[in-house]
Parts: structure tokens; C-alpha cells; sequence
């Protein structure tokens, strides 16, 4: 009977410590702290993506804590744009902090939506949460309303931002073989 309870416990104990792709998700993107890598669009032209589809596209991951990573991603000298990827009860959220350069926060900012199932050790993906979409509405941005972002993190070879709704498609990657130089911080950055 013994051996019973013993077996009993050794496998509650091995489900307790099972890895949980979310949590393997958030080390692999902590793994990455203080260093910052050059990407490039990959998705096909679009007009939505003139603006930057020129510039140089770096993403920095520059502050990691035990439930938060905030990675700036800058276009050329335009440092508004902040990924924040948060811990929750149900898996990971990502917000996209975006700033003026006095540190102000933009009208449109705090959007974004938390992971949904299947989790992935590679890839996160986030629907627009209700506070997403009835931002972007009242913005004016009806069909944001559909956006799904994804995050991909594959350790020592490419880190990954997607956007996509219909009519829609944007990603960009990021060469985790070729660190450059961190950028200066994201406007409002502490």
C-alpha cells in the first residue's frame, strides 16, 4: 500500500513540474534580455507598411522581471513602440505601449489581447481583447477590431512579430544569429 501512495505522489510531483509551453515561451524570450537584433519585413508589400518598410527595424528586448518583458521595437530614430509581454493565471498578454517622444502615451496604446490555446514553446498568439476593440472602434480603426498578433521566439535562429486580420498580414523577423548595438531607450522608458 505504501508504494501505492509513492507512485501516487511521484506522479502528481512530475505533473507539477511538467513544462508549460507558455512558461518555456517566456524563458526563451528572457534569454534574450539586454540584447537587441536587426529585422526586416517578410510579409509580401503592403501600402499599411510604406511608412517603415525602408528603415531600420530593431527590436531590443531590454527589461526582463520575473512576470513582465519589455522589448521597444524602433523604426529608424522613431523609438514609440514598446511589445509588453506579461505573465497571467491563464497563460501570457502582449500590450503594445506606444509613446510621444516626451514619454506621453499615444491616444492609441495599452492594445493588444492575451494568448490563447494551443500554447506554443515557439509561438504565442493574441486576439484583440474587448479593451482592444473598443479602442480601435472609437478610433476609427473598425477593422483592427479583428486583429491577432503572434510572437515567435526560435532560440539562436529568428524572433518573429505578426499582424494579422483580414486583408491584413504583417510580419516582421529578426535575426537571433546577429546581435547589434542596443538602441537608445523607447520614448518614456524609465
Amino acid at each position: 500500500m505504501k508504494w501505492l501512495a509513492s507512485l501516487a505522489l511521484l506522479a502528481t510531483a512530475g505533473c507539477a513540474t511538467a513544462p508549460a509551453p507558455d512558461r518555456d515561451f517566456f524563458t526563451n524570450l528572457s534569454s534574450l534580455c539586454g540584447k537587441a537584433f536587426e529585422g526586416r519585413i517578410t510579409s509580401p508589400p503592403a501600402a499599411a507598411d510604406a511608412s517603415f518598410a525602408s528603415k531600420a527595424l530593431v527590436m531590443h528586448v531590454r527589461e526582463c522581471s520575473a512576470d513582465t518583458i519589455r522589448v521597444p521595437f524602433h523604426v529608424a530614430d522613431d523609438h514609440s513602440r514598446t511589445w509588453v509581454i506579461t505573465r497571467t493565471a491563464s497563460g501570457l498578454r502582449l500590450k503594445h505601449d506606444h509613446r510621444h517622444k516626451d514619454g506621453s502615451e499615444d491616444k492609441v496604446t495599452q492594445y493588444g489581447g492575451e494568448s490563447v490555446t494551443p500554447l506554443s514553446a515557439a509561438r504565442q498568439e493574441f486576439p484583440a481583447d474587448a479593451f482592444t476593440k473598443e479602442l480601435l472602434i472609437r478610433e476609427g480603426n473598425v477593422a483592427g477590431a479583428a486583429n491577432v498578433w503572434a510572437v515567435e521566439v526560435n532560440p539562436g535562429r529568428t524572433f518573429a512579430y505578426e499582424l494579422r486580420r483580414p486583408n491584413r498580414f504583417l510580419r516582421v523577423e529578426f535575426d537571433l544569429t546577429r546581435p547589434v548595438s542596443p538602441p537608445p531607450p523607447a520614448w518614456g522608458a524609465r
